[in-house]
Formats: C-alpha cells, sequence, structure tokens
C-alpha cells in the first residue's frame, strides 16, 4: 500500500504523517521507520520509531532514493510501515517525472508487504494523475 499525503507547505502535512506513524505504532506487529530530510521532528515521534535523516546520505535522484529505500527494507525484514515527509527535498526532482519511481515503489509495496507513506508538498502545482489514486487510500 503506497498512501499520499498531499498539500501546500503550511498544510499540516507534517503534524499528520507524525500523528499516522505514532498512531501505527499502537498496533503495528513489525518496525517502523520514519524518514525527514533534517532531525527537526525527531523528538515528536516514539521511541520505538526509527528514524533516519535522509540529507545524511545525500540522495540525489529518484533511482538514489529507490536503492536507499531498498536497502533499508533489505536490513530489516520486520518493517511494516515506511513513513516519508519532505519526498521533493529527499528526492530532488519534480513530480511530473516522477511516474515510474511510482512504479518501481508500488512494485517494491507489493513485493514486501511494507506500508508506504509520502508526505508531499504541491509546491502550487496540481497533483499529476498517477499520484492521485495513492491519495484517501
Amino acid at each position: 500500500m503506497i498512501h499520499v499525503i498531499f498539500g501546500e507547505k503550511g498544510a499540516g502535512k507534517t503534524k499528520h504523517i507524525i500523528n499516522m506513524a505514532n498512531e501505527a505504532l499502537c498496533g503495528a506487529k513489525g518496525n517502523i521507520v520514519f524518514i525527514d530530510n533534517n532531525n527537526q521532528y525527531m523528538f515528536d515521534l516514539k521511541h520505538n520509531i526509527r528514524f533516519i535523516n535522509a540529507s545524511e546520505y545525500h540522495i540525489d535522484g529518484p533511482k538514489m532514493f529507490f536503492g536507499f529505500i531498498s536497502g533499508i527494507a533489505a536490513q530489516d525484514f520486520d518493517i511494516e510501515y515506511i513513513f516519508i515527509d519532505g519526498f521533493h527535498k529527499i528526492v530532488h526532482h519534480p513530480m511530473d517525472s516522477l511516474e515510474g519511481l511510482f512504479a518501481e515503489l508500488e512494485g517494491f509495496v507489493q513485493r514486501s508487504g511494507i506500508g508506504l507513506v509520502l508526505g508531499i508538498t504541491g509546491d502550487g502545482k496540481p497533483i499529476p494523475d498517477y499520484v492521485k489514486k495513492y491519495i484517501n487510500v
């Protein structure tokens, strides 16, 4: 399952995704990973959630991002959810160029069984059609 939280800057996406991660911990049978592009919200998460600051790994595109996510999953077969806030700041590509990445991510979640939640800022642009099916899942 891929779930996208989409909205403009300041719309409350980060708070929502943090709350989702903390709530998921209550019923999760596996591990939860939260990825952000800085350490700003690290202490808002419950201590059992693994926090990763993606900026420390110098991700510079969709292929590297996919490899990063795959490596996290390969390291821990007990991951149930991966929450990613600040998706644009991690991937560094416009949304209209990421349809292939979303196809790869779809295959990844189907093979691994990991739930993937992405926080995406709209930046005044409409959401691409290929992303719409992941909103309000």
